[in-house]
């Protein structure tokens, strides 16, 4: 079920942070992990069972980054709104940032959304977010070597009725530093099938990981999980128990802990 501002609580935070320690040389993120609407919106006019559904959210994706920010101590950063409200993971000048249609499901209570009220939910919901990762990424480089931002994301299992055959994927741009680990970390297990740049390309100007990680030259990585997998608090322990020793490792590497920039593929200038 889709929750309320009440049940979100009075005053309603648009971030949630999870402290950590600095040293352990990761900063988790998770852009899509809840499927609030704000105080003031309803439910934008959207049938509760469509906000169950991967247009409301990221399913699983916020029981994974606690499992691992609890078993890495590694701090994260977590935005608590629906991506049908506005998505965290696009620019602001990005069409897609505030969706009127999303995967068949018409969003009327986005349908009037005008410059003012666009503005409006950028400063009050979205910039907050990257204020967060901003905040915490100077506050980690002032105290031990750049972290690694990794990203926890969750993809449908079927998309327009073709199954998925991954369990999980890597989504990256053009610095390969915790790439490359993670696809071997992952492909080293023998029963998963794993993506590379699937079911999307990681290369999106101005997507999280291009503000916060290819802008800085931090070395990141975008872990995509099939939504099936992690439904469930089991579900989402397995992956953090299949997560955790390769981020461990990627955390201890010398080449991922030093400011590099990689030109982006989306920058076309």
């Amino acid at each position: 079920m889709i929750e309320t501002a009440a049940e979100a609580g009075e005053a309603f935070q648009p971030t949630e942070y999870i402290p950590g320690d600095f040293s352990s040389g990761l900063l988790l993120l998770c852009d899509h992990a809840r499927n609030t609407v704000p105080p003031g919106y309803g439910d934008l006019g959207v049938p509760a069972e469509q906000f169950q559904r991967h247009i409301g959210y990221d399913i699983g994706a916020r029981a994974v980054t606690l499992e691992l920010a609890r078993r890495l101590e590694a701090p994260a950063c977590l935005t608590t709104f629906s991506r049908l409200f506005i998505d965290p993971n696009r620019g602001e000048d990005d069409p897609t940032l505030i969706m009127r249609l999303s995967d068949g499901a018409v969003v009327p209570g986005n349908a009037g959304v005008d410059a003012a009220e666009r503005a409006y939910r950028i400063q009050a919901f979205h910039e907050p977010y990257h204020s967060l990762i901003d905040a915490t990424l100077e506050a980690m480089n002032a105290v031990t070597a750049p972290p690694v931002v990794v990203s926890i994301h969750s993809f449908t299992p079927v998309w327009r009725g073709v199954p998925r055959p991954w369990h999980a994927t890597v989504l990256w741009d053009c610095d390969p530093r915790a790439v490359k680990p993670m696809l071997a970390g992952l492909r080293a297990q023998d029963d998963l099938v794993v993506g590379d740049n699937e079911p999307y390309d990681g290369a999106l100007k101005n997507d999280t990981m291009y503000r916060h990680a290819t802008r800085n030259g931090l070395a990141h990585v975008l872990l995509e999980l099939r939504q099936d997998l992690i439904a469930d608090d089991s579900g989402a322990k397995e992956w953090a128990d299949r997560l955790e020793p390769t981020l461990r490792a990627i955390a201890q590497m010398p080449d991922c802990r030093k400011i590099q920039h990689f030109k982006s593929r989306s920058d076309t200038d």
